[in-house]
């Protein structure tokens, strides 16, 4: 077997995901590559099926091999043990590491999220990120603190979703995660 065989995957629920590949030399390293993708790809389409999933909600994962980790903030707590039985499902997957944290609910949190859906969706520039069924800029909460995952077209409306959650009210702090989408 290789060593040293690894995928990482950020999954953000947009379209567009980020994917870093290592993976080790050797004669079978192609099809080792094809089944990680395939993996990778399977592993993706699964969470994305979740009926509980969320703009509210930030999933991702990493491919060790045939080991999966989970990893990311849930709001509904059965989301976390629901995208681990999906996984656990997929063929080809030996293990699963569960490291989603299941957030503590808060009235005051889920009012901020309101509201932050509210102010970044509701922007002229912005809203084109919700027209997907699952929009591609997350919106993370705890204790008041504000997290944004996922994708964007590029640097301006990264700096403008940030700009945006900032102006909201009982916002103790961003971190803005947003990547921007890599041009083909």
């Amino acid at each position: 077997m290789f060593r040293n065989r690894q995928a990482l995957l950020s999954m953000v629920l947009s379209a567009s995901f980020s994917l870093l590949g290592i993976f080790a030399g050797g004669a079978n390293a192609a099809q080792e590559t094809k089944a990680n993708q395939n993996l990778i790809r399977e592993v993706r389409h699964q969470l994305l099926l979740l009926p509980y999933y969320t703009v509210f909600d930030n999933l991702a994962f990493k491919v060790d091999g045939d080991r999966v980790t989970l990893e990311g903030q849930v709001t509904n707590p059965t989301l976390k043990h629901d995208a681990e039985s999906a996984v656990k499902g997929i063929e080809g997957v030996s293990g699963v590491s569960n490291n989603i944290e299941a957030l503590p609910p808060s009235s005051m949190d889920d009012q901020l999220r309101r509201a932050l859906y509210r102010t970044i969706y509701g922007d002229a520039s912005l809203s084109k990120y919700g027209w997907s069924s699952m929009p591609s800029i997350h919106i993370i909460v705890k204790s008041g603190h504000v997290s944004l995952e996922g994708v964007v077209d590029n640097e301006t409306d990264r700096n403008l979703a940030e700009l945006r959650a900032k102006t909201v009210p009982n916002v103790f702090d961003v971190k803005n995660n947003l990547k921007v989408q890599s041009s083909r």
